[in-house]
């Protein structure tokens, strides 16, 4: 409230006290210019204050003039000098406005017959366009502030486009930024690919590639189209366990391209589409891979993108792969032969992995996995599959991540190699989401090289407690080996006989 005894008379001051107050103040107009200049003036307090203290009526705030205008030039139509006709209705409007416009602006400033018609006839040609849409957007421009709603971005989008409004364009961007969910973010994409907008289509296929297998949805993988492949290609994608799921989630994605009358959960949806394969093999007797047939034959480049090299190297899921019978035989055939020879090449030929950098090969090749932290506390895991001797083992504790090769110290599932040393290329990252997708906070190491020795530990990341929020997932992605090198072959027999010589002294050495 502030002291009052600077502005009102005190009930217990004499009135002596009080009139020589009263002329003090006449005199100086303030006497809180006697005060130091740390102290708070009360005749410079708020006026809402003062009114508030003397119970005076507050100001009304004044009709501004851009809602002056709205109102009368554009709902009323007052002083128009040209009437826009379209689907059906018409809006008298003003050329001085129109002409805000790139459609407009150009219209009348040629030599167009329409520049000198009072009434115009307006083709909308794109179907997204409404009456509803044309209102906004002719409102736009009478108006300093529009408020869009999420469900009417699109038309309202589309109307701004055909009219070269682009305030208008860049505020319906914003607004589908803000508001990609489940579903909105496949109309999102495709009206942002159709009208331009390439920051927005950035934005949604991020949020694809984020949610596509976090928060796996039903409805959202029935409208994923072609953009599919975009995101099984991309090293971005925020891939939960191991590859093998990729796979498995492009199986439900294709059995709902197939079947998009399909309703049930999502728990459901793998058994449905596995049973439906099943009986496809059965009823047809097809002994031909699916995708080598008619109906298949759609989903080849998307199933291309798979990096099945990380799928064959566990028995499990390289036994889905032989019974459900979608991949070609020749695929398969090259990556078992690939995977063969860098098997050898780290055994004999001395590939102990990635030790110069190489970006491009990492984003087409690596590992992709990942795993979720459902609440704070202590974990340690590692991903299955035979990853060439490299039994790599990933702990979360006190917000650290750290990696340890593992070799002799604990128990592994598969051969351990023994090399002193052993490189590998990696990029972790953190994220949490809220409710509809969006990400809450995310952590990234980007593209990494890493040595390390025999049972040594390697602190990744270091976290902060305030920017955590949970559940946390975790994406990482490996690259074990180096790129194969195409050798020349040795014809002299001396330098056969020298290499001969080096593997039987690896074959000593490692006994």
């Amino acid at each position: 409230m502030g002291s009052l005894g600077s502005r009102f008379q005190s009930p217990f001051q004499e009135p002596e006290e009080a009139a020589e107050g009263g002329s003090i103040s006449r005199k100086h107009g303030c006497d809180c210019k006697k005060r130091k200049r740390s102290a708070q003036c009360d005749c410079d307090s708020d006026p809402e204050e003062d009114d508030g203290v003397l119970d005076m009526p507050r100001r009304k705030k004044l009709k501004t003039t851009s809602k002056y205008i709205y109102q009368t030039l554009f709902l009323n139509g007052e002083n128009s000098d040209i009437c826009i006709c379209a689907l059906g209705q018409e809006w008298n409007l003003h050329k001085v406005y129109l002409c805000q416009s790139g459609y407009f602006s150009s219209m009348f400033s040629g030599s167009w017959k329409e520049s000198n018609m009072m009434e115009i006839n307006l083709e909308i040609p794109d179907q997204n366009i409404d009456t509803e849409a044309l209102q906004v957007a002719f409102g736009s421009l009478y108006r300093d502030d529009v408020l869009i709603k999420p469900s009417r971005v699109v038309s309202i989008l589309a109307a701004a486009c055909m009219l070269q409004l682009d305030g208008l364009i860049q505020q319906c961007g914003e607004t589908m930024k803000e508001n990609i969910s489940a579903k909105t973010v496949c109309g999102y994409y495709a009206c942002s690919s159709i009208y331009g907008l390439d920051s927005v289509m950035k934005k949604c296929l991020e949020w694809l590639l984020n949610n596509l297998m976090t928060h796996q949805n039903v409805e959202l993988m029935k409208e994923l189209g072609y953009v599919m492949e975009l995101l099984i290609q991309s090293s971005d994608l925020f891939v939960m366990q191991v590859e093998m799921d990729v796979y498995t989630a492009l199986k439900k994605w294709m059995f709902l391209q197939l079947n998009p009358s399909w309703d049930g959960p999502i728990k459901q949806l793998l058994a449905d589409a596995d049973a439906w394969l099943c009986k496809r093999r059965t009823d047809l007797c097809e002994r031909e891979p699916f995708l080598n047939t008619e109906e298949g034959t759609q989903f080849c480049s998307v199933f291309k993108c798979v990096r099945l090299q990380y799928i064959i190297n566990d028995l499990a899921s390289a036994r889905i792969l032989e019974r459900d019978n979608i991949l070609p035989n020749d695929w398969l055939t090259q990556v078992y032969k690939n995977q063969w020879f860098a098997m050898l090449r780290t055994e004999f030929d001395n590939d102990n992995g990635p030790q110069e950098p190489n970006k491009d090969e990492f984003e087409q090749s690596s590992m992709r996995c990942g795993r979720k932290l459902t609440k704070d506390g202590d974990y340690c895991w590692r991903w299955t599959g035979f990853n060439f001797g490299f039994d790599l083992l990933v702990t979360y504790t006190n917000r650290f991540i750290v990696f340890k090769r593992n070799t002799l110290s604990q128990p592994c599932g598969g051969a351990v190699s023994l090399q002193l040393r052993r490189h590998l290329a990696y990029r972790l990252r953190l994220a949490s989401f809220d409710t509809r997708g969006k990400l809450i906070c995310s952590r990234s190491t980007g593209y990494q090289l890493l040595t390390l020795e025999k049972d040594q530990e390697y602190v990744v990341m270091n976290l902060d407690s305030r920017l955590l929020s949970f559940p946390l997932y975790v994406c990482c992605n490996f690259l074990y080996t180096s790129p194969q090198r195409r050798k020349h072959l040795r014809t002299d027999k001396s330098r056969h006989i020298s290499s001969s010589s080096d593997h039987k002294s690896t074959l000593v050495n490692r006994k």
